[in-house]
């Protein structure tokens, strides 16, 4: 196999699992990890369900799992280490791993908001720093950052929106810092008030019914967005046909990225 390397945090569930699965198909292999224990505001746990998706499509050998921490420094050289051992090499990385517990500044403890930037924001810096070099040896590289529209604010996702609101400013400061190195920095932002993963499902306590059921606006293709029109979208980022595209926000659903979602469609009266 002969396809470009990309490394995807968060990769073992949820959204995470539909960009490592996408990017599998297009020929990528594929570094994810994760934490095989569910995290706070979340129902991601454990590596089985993908492991058994991509056995089923005949791509385990496409794709590394492992379990390490983003917000670790230590596992974050062991993602690195087993990457260039498995693949020798590293072309793309996805930022996707992120904790969003709800809260204002004063329902959120200093601990959790410790917690929140260490994985959200943290995380991005450790990974972005550990895969730029080698990138920067290979003459280009691309990096992806799943955002979020909270990170123009909303309500009671303080510390959440304050992590992804730095995202951004981190994400554009990076496009500046290496574009003379070919190395290409991104957002996706999914969005539409529809979009099913273990963060949004597990602010509803894991009842994916009770979230379903919520009044959505969705997309502009008339339903929710789903895990595999953010993956589109970040395969395209990572591609060669996005060769000149850097400092870019990407919507994914309906104008997440101005802070929306469009409004649901008023009652006929």
């Amino acid at each position: 196999m002969n396809g470009p390397v990309t490394i995807v945090t968060g990769g073992t569930f949820g959204l995470g699992a539909s960009i490592t699965l996408n990017l599998a198909r297009r020929g990528h292999r594929v570094l994810a990890f994760g934490l095989a224990s569910p995290q706070v505001s979340s129902t991601a746990q454990g590596f089985e369900d993908l492991r058994r998706r991509l056995a089923d499509e005949g791509l385990e050998h496409a794709v590394v799992v492992m379990q390490a921490d983003v917000s670790s420094e230590a596992d974050v050289d062991k993602v690195i280490e087993r990457t260039l051992e498995a693949f020798g090499k590293v072309d793309g990385l996805v930022n996707n791993a992120a904790i969003g517990p709800l809260g204002t500044v004063l329902d959120t403890s200093p601990s959790m908001a410790d917690q929140i930037l260490a994985v959200n924001i943290k995380g991005v810096y450790l990974m972005s720093r550990a895969v730029i070099p080698i990138m920067r040896r290979q003459g280009a590289g691309a990096i992806v950052n799943i955002g979020s529209g909270a990170g123009y604010g909303k309500p009671n996702m303080a510390l959440y929106a304050a992590s992804k609101g730095a995202m951004l400013a981190l994400s554009a400061a990076m496009a500046y810092d290496h574009f003379h190195d070919h190395i290409r920095v991104n957002v996706a932002i999914p969005g539409g008030g529809g979009i099913v993963s273990g963060m949004s499902v597990g602010r509803f306590g894991g009842d994916v019914d009770v979230f379903k059921n919520r009044p959505a606006a969705g997309t502009a293709a008339g339903r929710p967005a789903t895990g595999e029109d953010l993956a589109n979208a970040v395969a395209f980022l990572l591609s060669d046909e996005a060769a000149a595209v850097s400092g870019t926000v990407v919507d994914v659903g309906c104008f997440a990225h101005q802070g929306g979602p469009v409004p649901s469609r008023p009652q006929a009266h």
